[in-house]
This record gives structure tokens, C-alpha cells and sequence, in this order.
């Protein structure tokens, strides 16, 4: 048996090998809510023969979407709406379903990435986007207002009424998301928040917020299923958060209970400078898992079944999280499957195909 596809308990589920398809925004619902694309999309991965999918990075509240377009799980309407793609999915399938909830902060009220036209305000359709310090993330979209405590806790209550609207729907596992320049992520490092209170400064002041939401999550959320994080490793930026924050990061969140950590890298600052190549967040996941002995998640440009098989063999990571190898290709694990000489399951109306 590959590593790949040898299995995974994670709490009280069992992932049935090691891949796990990325939360990735389609930016295609409409006031928050899931419509047929969703169905499609996401039904389409659950048949994959990957372990695990997660949903988009959803917003816990309208102003924490990125997009007017994007996933909210904040009323009744999404919820009900959620609950027909999830039953859906799992009609046709056992691959275990998860949800990323997520505030965008300052990089929130922005337009789709093929969208034209100036940057969305609240005199053109947006609103106005709230963070940790009044620092917009471009020069020509709103300024975010500065949270106060009230609004913290205020965030801090609508991350744990969508993890409760996740349990009752049923999902297997939520991830928080705290990485790509989004609140959470903002909040840690000191190029987003130069608060002077107890929430900034220090990097156990930047932490607190992001370990008190995560906290509140783990309260909610049942003892069986499991909560991941996602972080981004380093900002790629000039006195940005670094590979050794991120490992005292992890520590402090699998204490709190994390089952997993996403490792992904950037999208804080629109001045960042990545070296892009294949594998190029692996060693921010191989730093993680070695050094906190968390089960970790290596994403980005991994495409390659062996490439995958032989991060699992060096140790660098326990889980593989693919995105756009899977857009490009839905049946990446049967092709991973056959590479390596294993099996994967698959369901019977395609088992010709085989």
C-alpha cells in the first residue's frame, strides 16, 4: 500500500487516504447562498476518490465574504441552502465533508477576480470592510475601520453561531482560516495590526484573538469531529510573519485542540515577492509537523502522484491538498491510484472506466 492512500483517523472519523481536495471560492452564489453550481462543483469532488473535501472559505457574516458572490453561513436561507448540496454529496458518496469558515477582513467587499471596474465601496455596491488596524489593503479601495472590542466579540460570536449551523448541518470537520490575508491572518501579523492594546504588539498579543476564536470554535464544535487551522507560514514580505512564528502559532493551536494544520503562505500584502515552484509551501508543512508533531497539510503546486507519495515518505506532511490539479483533473486520485500501484474507491455507475 502507497502512503497516499493509506488511511487517517482524525478524532471520530477515518479519512480513507490521504488526499484532500482545498477549499477554493467560486465567487458564484447569491447573497450567501449555495445555488447549483455549488451542487455541481462540489458534488463532482466528492465523487473524486479524495478522502476529504472542504468547502470555499465561507463567511461568518455578510461583511466577512470577499465577494458579494461568495459562501455565507450566517441565516437560515444558507444554511437550508447548504443542507440540499450537503445531502447531495453525501447521496453519492463517502468522502468526508468539511467547511473553511472565514472572516475576510480588510480584503473583504472586493470584486471577482474576472470582474472589471474600479474597487467596490459602499457607494457602488460594497460595504466597508473591518480589521484589526485602519490599513486598507490597497490604496484604492475603502478603509477598514478599526474593530473595537464590541466588534471582536461580536465576530468572535458569528464564527461560533456558523460552527453551530455546521454541526447541525452535519459536516464532518470545519477548518477556521487564518491564512491568505483574511482577519485572523491580519490579526497575526504585525504588517496588518498595529493595535496598541491587549490584541497587538507583543506576537502573544497578535496571537490572542486568532487562539480565542479558535477556542470558542473547539467549545461549540463536538468532541468527535475534528477542527483544523489553516496559517500562512510567512508573508513573503519584509517584517511579515516568519516560518518560526508559525511554528509558535501551531503549538499554541494544537494545544486548543487543532486536529490539523493547513500550511499555506502569503496573500497578506499586495507587495509580497513569492518563488513560485512546485512544493513551494512543503518545507513551511515539513518545519510545522517536526517541530510541533501536528498532523499537518502540505498544499501548493503539489501535481505529481510521486511528488505527493514522496512528501508522505520524507515526513514533511500527513495530508496532501490539492486545488487546481483537481479543476484541471476531478479524477486525480484514480490517476495518483494508478501510478503508484494502489487502489481507490470509486463509484459503481464509473467503476467501466476503470
Amino acid at each position: 500500500m502507497s502512503l497516499l492512500f493509506s488511511p487517517l483517523s482524525l478524532r471520530g472519523i477515518t479519512l480513507s487516504n490521504r488526499i484532500v481536495i482545498s477549499p477554493m471560492c467560486q465567487y458564484s452564489a447569491i447573497d450567501g447562498i449555495a445555488n447549483d453550481w455549488h451542487l455541481m462543483h462540489l458534488g463532482k469532488f466528492a465523487i473524486s476518490g479524495a478522502a476529504m473535501v472542504i468547502v470555499e472559505a465561507t463567511g461568518v457574516t455578510m461583511e466577512g465574504r470577499i465577494t458579494p458572490h461568495c459562501l455565507a453561513l450566517c441565516n437560515d436561507a444558507q444554511e437550508a441552502a447548504l443542507a440540499r448540496v450537503l445531502q447531495f454529496c453525501r447521496a453519492h458518496s463517502q468522502t468526508q465533508m468539511a467547511i473553511q469558515l472565514s472572516h475576510a477582513g480588510r480584503k473583504g467587499s472586493a470584486r471577482r477576480p474576472w470582474d472589471a471596474g474600479p474597487p467596490l465601496t459602499v457607494a457602488n455596491g460594497g460595504w466597508r470592510p473591518e480589521a484589526p488596524s485602519a490599513l486598507p489593503y490597497s490604496d484604492q479601495g475603502e478603509t477598514p475601520h478599526a474593530m473595537t472590542e464590541a466588534d471582536l466579540e461580536h465576530v468572535k460570536a458569528a464564527f461560533v453561531a456558523s460552527t453551530q449551523r455546521a454541526k447541525r448541518l452535519g459536516f464532518d470537520a470545519v477548518e477556521v482560516h487564518a491564512a491568505h490575508g483574511y482577519l485572523l491572518h491580519e490579526f497575526l501579523s504585525p504588517l496588518t495590526n498595529t493595535r496598541t492594546d491587549a490584541y497587538g504588539g507583543s506576537l502573544e498579543n497578535r496571537l490572542r484573538y486568532p487562539l480565542e476564536v479558535f477556542r470558542a470554535v473547539r467549545a461549540v464544535w463536538p468532541d468527535d469531529r475534528p477542527l483544523g487551522i489553516r496559517l500562512s507560514a510567512v508573508d513573503w514580505a519584509e517584517g511579515g510573519l516568519t516560518v518560526e512564528d508559525t511554528v509558535h502559532f501551531s503549538k499554541a493551536f494544537k494545544a486548543a485542540g487543532a486536529d490539523w494544520i493547513d500550511v499555506s503562505s502569503g496573500g497578506l500584502v499586495a507587495h509580497q515577492k513569492i518563488t513560485v515552484g512546485p512544493g513551494y509551501q512543503v518545507p513551511f508543512a515539513e518545519r510545522v509537523r517536526k517541530e510541533t508533531a501536528a498532523t499537518t497539510m502540505a498544499v501548493g503546486l503539489i501535481t505529481d502522484p510521486h511528488q505527493a507519495e514522496d512528501i508522505l515518505a520524507k515526513g514533511q506532511a500527513d495530508l496532501i491538498a490539492i486545488a487546481r490539479a483537481a479543476l484541471r483533473n476531478p479524477h486525480w486520485a484514480w490517476h495518483a491510484a494508478d501510478a503508484l500501484g494502489d487502489a481507490v474507491a470509486i463509484v459503481p455507475q464509473y467503476v467501466r472506466a476503470r
